[in-house]
């Protein structure tokens, strides 16, 4: 069953419990995948899907930074408790620690293939990171990454 599949019938559950925050939100992230579709003129696939969910998700934090900081806490909650409910649909997010261990293979992998590691071959140790993120099925911060191999190529 794929994401989209999952969100129609998340919406029909929370249309029959008249869960109206919940619903507004499903729609919204299923608006969301629809008009990326349109776009694209194609169905979308699963890491596509993921894709514009991290996005939504990125949106929505940097909505509760905002909302934080101006003084709106209750909607900075809204905006966390749709971070929730968006989450809910994503493969499992890695922890540190499983990330430096892909991290810390990536880094190996590059030396044995002869290069030097080191700062600059940051992109080259991103690139092979996010394979092996793709190949493990799961979900990562961009940003962490790129801290932990920028940690990583210092040592």
């Amino acid at each position: 069953m794929s994401i989209g599949e999952k969100i129609q019938a998340e919406i029909v559950v929370a249309m029959k419990a008249r869960d109206e925050h919940r619903l507004t939100t499903l729609r919204m992230v299923k608006s969301a995948l629809k008009s990326k579709e349109i776009d694209k003129r194609e169905p979308l696939t699963d890491a596509e899907e993921t894709q514009i969910l991290t996005t939504l998700i990125k949106q929505r934090k940097e909505s509760v930074e905002s909302f934080t900081k101006g003084g709106r806490p209750e909607l900075a909650q809204k905006e966390a408790a749709e971070i929730g409910m968006i989450e809910g649909f994503l493969p499992q997010a890695a922890d540190e620690a499983e990330l430096r261990s892909l991290v810390q293979g990536a880094i190996a992998q590059i030396a044995e293939a002869g290069a030097k590691p080191g700062p600059r071959e940051m992109g080259m140790v991103m690139k092979a990171v996010q394979q092996r993120i793709q190949a493990a099925t799961l979900r990562a911060d961009g940003k962490l990454v790129s801290e932990l191999v920028k940690a990583e190529l210092a040592k």
